[in-house]
């Protein structure tokens, strides 16, 4: 079997890194059993930033949270990211696309509507977390539509 290979944004890690059991949480767990999670040097170094933002402590104490990060970059793709991309409205975003193209994802994960809009993006599907969990078979080729308002 080829094994997939998914990008999702800092929103969706940073939530599944404080609450586990959330959508966000079941959708990080299910991408890494379907493949590969895939991250570059800047979105691990922005998942940093945030994630020790003081305004997570009632979540979890930083120390847990950087764990996190540690048990994630141990697990993921890291992709030296070459191309520069200007698609998307939100310019802060294309990262995720560039990360993409360079690491040939199979999907790009993200509740942002600045992303969603791009769906597809080049051929990759962009979904929500909730649009993930509900794709019928990881291995079909079949491009499955986000779901609205997510």
């Amino acid at each position: 079997m080829i094994e997939r290979r998914f990008v999702l944004d800092t929103n969706v890690i940073i939530s599944a890194g404080l609450l586990p059991h959330s959508i966000a949480g079941q959708t990080l767990g299910a991408a890494a059993n379907r493949g590969r999670i895939l991250l570059s040097s800047t979105i691990a170094d922005e998942l940093e930033r945030v994630l020790r933002r003081k305004k997570f402590e009632r979540y979890a104490p930083e120390e847990k949270r950087l764990r996190f990060l540690a048990s994630l970059l141990q697990e993921a793709e890291l992709v030296d990211v070459a191309s520069t991309i200007a698609a998307c409205r939100d310019r802060d975003d294309d990262k995720f696309l560039e990360l993409a193209i360079d690491g040939h994802a199979d999907c790009i994960i993200s509740g942002d509507a600045d992303l969603l809009v791009l769906h597809p993006f080049r051929g990759i599907p962009i979904l929500t977390p909730r649009s993930f969990l509900a794709w019928p078979n990881p291995d079909a080729p079949a491009t499955p539509t986000p779901a609205e308002g997510e």
